[in-house]
């Protein structure tokens, strides 16, 4: 519910404060929430007499004992109370409701047995300022378990403003009372409570609604009639007691004199002939003579029953003051419920970095800080407990409810980091990214978050290594970020490999069984009545089929809904594994005897590589990723028909499955600024970007003036490409600056330099300075990826990632050379040494560049043909002079077109070491016919994937994978080998 922030001060302050008398202020009181009582108390108002007498021991009948007059006099002063403060809610509800038409405050009353008397006086008061009461009535001899689980589920209910334990005093125990939530305890009895208001601390907690109605009956009797507050004498004569600690500090912080007293001391009668007023309470039958009090002295009386007329209201008039503090407490509480629905200002602490030299290996750097507990990460960015959902320590996913809570909440500045064409090595986007956020965050003070993608076991165990960043610019711990994280892979896996069983499994039972046996199976009869299922309807209507009834169908109905009728051949589905296994490239299915001769070819690819994770990271809701879900198209019919993964009836299964992985994933910095980890499709071979829900989520968090760093994969003419043409369609959202990440070591190999390995050592030409290959690297490859930016409209800024063989006249020659080409600007990067203070210079000229006005706009428009599309990446993007499309793709382009897919997007599989598609040519080939050797299409996705050349969705294990140095200590049992 929006609402802003002023408004929800200004509704707080509207509540009445009982009033101070003229020229003074009430301290030690919240001028936003005055104070609230237990809700079995009553207060009965008296004037004390000389004339008056009653023995002690003995309950005087006050109407009798002190004259109708008095008690007149007593009930005026109340109900002049009641109504300024019933007047002072009202206002302050219609200003709520104004703002905020949809919230309804709710009072949630928990009692035991049928008595109902505090419960008509909460709906009398409620009645008149429109809040809602809601009774919760457990039995009369309930145990302390029961009453605890209400609470418990109160506090989880978000339409609960407050609540009030109406029950008897040996059931507030304190265990019932500490586990109602500080925020909901209206009543103001909970350990937490109680401290805060001792330490005068009332911004998140509540006054007892009884305390100040003591306080408001102090102020308009007599005992203010003749001067200030400050210094009169107010004797408590009462049993020790929470209460009793609760009225005597605010009487004090009121700036008077409070003298706690037992009946049967010696001194009481002295002490209350010098009182200025006198509070009972927690007396029982027991009472004070009235002989004992000084004349025109106030006393009040704090019973522990209510006292009812047959109306059903109080007596005396003042349980309805104690239920009009009650909800003013309430209403208070809604209102910072709002406050709290609004983003909060950060409060990020940093984790200081010592920077060591020479710098340890990652897994060292990273074991040496200790992270942030995550919780203690969520508070500082304005995260709500309820949105956070812990995996251990370190780590945790967010609800997606956070954008419906900030929709009105502005987005921060949009930054994508991309990179030149790479060598095997990679040149540190996600290093450059991190230690970029870093700057923005621990040193610049700006609110800013990254958002990197999840990484394959694959390339963990393979070549590559983690994705965690390195040196002092690291997404911690990485042992976690770079393995298992929250389990999203493996959602990945089960759900993409579930569509494979069933597709097999389908395949068998349609060629062993009839139509009228595949049906039977498929809608069977439970206790003599068949149905569909909502899925097996969708199916029907899919099929042209308008039918509920399973008997109503014809058997021409009953066939075209049991035979999904797959082609074998024309399978488009794989099973996935994320392990680098490149003899699962092709494998034989079927073989055993129970499959019935159901052979086939197939193969796996790696997890990343599926549909689902695409869709993952394309869809912007749970309901939008359960439809793209569905659509996915499996495989075609023998009669030439897609057929879905919600023909075979499995969709609802793989949302299941995938419900928790579209949470993204909060993890933090080396220096203590937040990440969100989600998604993982490699750029080859799919989009290569990290979700659009943890972007948009991070942009409402970080607000107008933030920055959000998003990293694509590989090259921007892979990545980069595919950001802008497929992800910002599906989000909305248009990036204000491009972070062009650069290293020495590529530009070399881009001019002319030898090959780069992974495994080898790097030949001399690449430690030692050169500036000839420098300079042909960035007149040829730099210079294509600057333009390849500005064909979208958007700055560049190039960022050069600096290594300690890279030497001063390189680096100035790169940054000279980037601006020259079009850069915004150009600035080395220290990061890797140095966290982010090795990354300010970049931070600034990011920061320049997001204030310049960008003309951002897509390379193509959805309505152009297929091959038009895939002719104007080649040309413009890659730098070929046309395509060339095998029979085959032609094939499968007519196909598409006739099934309406021809408005989707195009998604290239290219290598990533060339802008051709010769992994070998470097630099900026030109001169080139790029060969399109098939067409595929990932429906649910929503994008064409065209293949260029020879590309591979299964990764291979090299000689030597990196799994030689990863080891455990089974006494520690600390990660070594990791990097």
């Amino acid at each position: 519910m929006a609402m802003t922030l002023s408004f929800v001060r200004g509704a707080c302050r509207s509540f009445r404060t009982p009033p101070a008398p003229p020229g003074r202020r009430l301290s030690g009181l919240s001028r936003g929430c005055p104070p609230a009582g237990p809700a079995t108390s009553l207060m009965v108002l008296r004037t004390a007499s000389a004339t008056t007498s009653s023995p002690v021991g003995t309950v005087p009948k006050l109407a009798v004992s002190f004259g109708e007059q008095s008690r007149k006099a007593d009930a005026s002063e109340c109900d002049s109370s009641v109504r300024e403060v019933i007047q002072s809610i009202q206002e302050a509800m219609l200003e709520l409701q104004r703002r905020s038409p949809a919230i309804q405050p709710l009072l949630a009353v928990v009692q035991a047995g049928e008595n109902e008397g505090m419960l008509e006086i909460n709906k009398k008061v409620a009645g008149m300022v429109g809040l809602n009461i809601a009774q919760i009535s457990l039995p009369k001899e309930c145990s302390e378990d029961e009453i605890v689980e209400e609470v418990l589920r109160l506090n989880e209910d978000p339409s609960v403003h407050g609540v009030s334990l109406h029950l008897p005093p040996a059931f507030l125990t304190s265990r019932v009372l500490n586990s109602l939530s500080p925020e909901k305890d209206v009543d103001g009895l909970s350990d937490l409570n109680v401290g805060r208001l001792v330490r005068g601390d009332l911004t998140t907690g509540f006054v007892p609604p009884l305390a100040s109605a003591v306080l408001d009956l102090l102020k308009k009797h007599d005992i203010s009639a003749d001067g200030p507050l400050e210094g009169k004498i107010v004797s408590l004569v009462g049993r020790e007691g929470t209460f009793g600690v609760v009225l005597q500090c605010l009487i004090e912080k009121s700036g008077m004199l409070a003298v706690k007293s037992q009946l049967g001391h010696n001194s009481l009668k002295k002490q209350l002939m010098q009182a200025d007023a006198a509070v009972l309470f927690g007396l029982g039958s027991m009472d004070v003579p009235p002989t004992w009090l000084r004349p025109g002295a106030a006393v009040i009386r704090c019973e522990p029953t209510l006292e009812m007329d047959g109306a059903g209201s109080s007596k005396s008039g003042l349980g309805c003051l104690t239920a009009a503090y009650r909800t003013q407490n309430v209403l208070c509480g809604c209102s910072r419920w709002l406050q709290k629905q609004q983003q909060q200002p950060w409060h990020l602490r940093s984790l200081k970095l010592q920077p060591m030299t020479p710098v340890p290996s990652d897994i060292e750097i990273s074991r040496a800080q200790t992270p942030k507990p995550v919780e203690q990460l969520a508070q500082e960015i304005g995260l709500l407990p309820e949105e956070l959902e812990a995996y251990g320590r370190n780590k945790a996913k967010v609800q997606l409810s956070l954008l419906e809570r900030l929709h009105a909440q502005p987005d921060g500045k949009y930054v994508l980091v991309a990179g030149i064409t790479p060598t095997p090595l990679g040149e540190g986007k996600s290093t450059v990214t991190i230690g970029l956020v870093q700057a923005f965050s621990a040193h610049l003070k700006l609110n800013s978050f990254a958002c990197l993608r999840q990484p394959s076991q694959g390339p963990t165990f393979g070549v590559k290594g983690g994705a965690a960043g390195g040196g002092y610019a690291q997404v911690i711990p990485m042992e976690e970020f770079n393995l298992h994280l929250t389990g999203d892979i493996h959602a990945i896996t089960a759900a993409n490999n579930l569509v494979a069983a069933a597709i097999d499994a389908r395949m068998l039972h349609e060629a062993t069984q009839s139509d009228k046996a595949l049906f039977n199976r498929l809608v069977p009869s439970v206790n003599g009545i068949r149905r569909f299922s909502p899925i097996q309807i969708s199916r029907l209507q899919h099929r042209g089929i308008n039918k509920t009834d399973p008997a109503s169908l014809t058997p021409q109905e009953v066939s075209a809904f049991v035979r999904l009728d797959l082609d074998p051949s024309k399978i488009t589905w794989q099973r996935v594994v994320d392990t680098n296994d490149r003899f699962l490239r092709k494998i034989t299915v079927g073989q055993a005897s129970t499959e019935k001769g159901q052979i086939r070819e197939t193969g796996f690819d790696i997890a990343v590589a599926s549909e689902i994770m695409a869709i993952l990271a394309l869809a912007d809701s749970l309901e939008d990723m359960k439809n793209r879900l569905a659509r996915m198209v499996v495989g075609t019919s023998h009669s030439g028909q897609p057929v879905t993964a919600q023909d075979l009836g499995v969709s609802g299964a793989l949302a299941v499955l995938m419900k928790d992985a579209i949470k993204p994933t909060l993890m933090q910095t080396l220096e203590g600024t937040p990440v969100f980890v989600h998604a993982g499709p490699f750029a080859n071979i799919a989009h290569g970007n990290s979700s659009v829900l943890a972007d948009k989520l991070a942009l409402k968090l970080v607000g107008r003036d933030g920055f959000v760093a998003t990293e694509a994969g590989f090259g921007a003419d892979i990545g980069m490409e595919k950001f802008f043409n497929i992800k910002c369609r599906a989000s909305g959202l248009q990036p204000n600056v491009v972070v062009l990440v650069a290293t020495i070591r590529a530009l070399k190999m881009h001019g002319g330099g030898p090959n780069v390995s992974a495994g080898a050592p790097l030949p001399r030409e690449y430690i030692d300075e050169n500036l000839n290959l420098v300079e042909g690297g960035c007149r040829s490859n730099l210079r294509k990826q600057i333009q390849i930016a500005h064909l979208f409209g958007v700055p560049v800024v190039v960022a050069l990632n600096v290594f300690k063989t890279d030497t001063q006249a390189e680096i100035d020659l790169v940054c000279q050379i980037a601006r020259d080409c079009g850069a915004f600007d150009a600035v080395p990067c220290h990061h890797w040494a140095q966290g982010g203070r090795g990354s300010l210079e970049l931070a600034h000229a990011v920061r320049e560049a997001a204030n310049t006005p960008s003309n951002f706009q897509f390379l193509y428009d959805m309505e152009m043909p297929i091959v038009q599309k895939i002719q104007t990446i080649a040309q413009k993007v890659y730098g070929a002079d046309d395509i060339e499309l095998s029979p085959g793709a032609r094939t499968k382009i007519d196909y598409y077109n006739k099934q309406g897919y021809g408005l989707l997007p195009i998604c290239m599989a290219k290598t990533h070491l060339s802008l051709s598609h010769m992994p070998d040519k470097k630099g900026a080939p030109t001169g080139f016919v790029l060969p399109i050797r098939d067409v595929r299409a990932s429906i649910g996705a929503g994008f064409i994937y065209p293949l260029v050349g020879t590309m591979s969705t299964m990764p291979g294990l090299p000689t030597r994978p990196c799994f030689y140095d990863i080891d455990l200590d089974p006494v520690t049992e600390e990660i070594t080998g990791l990097f």
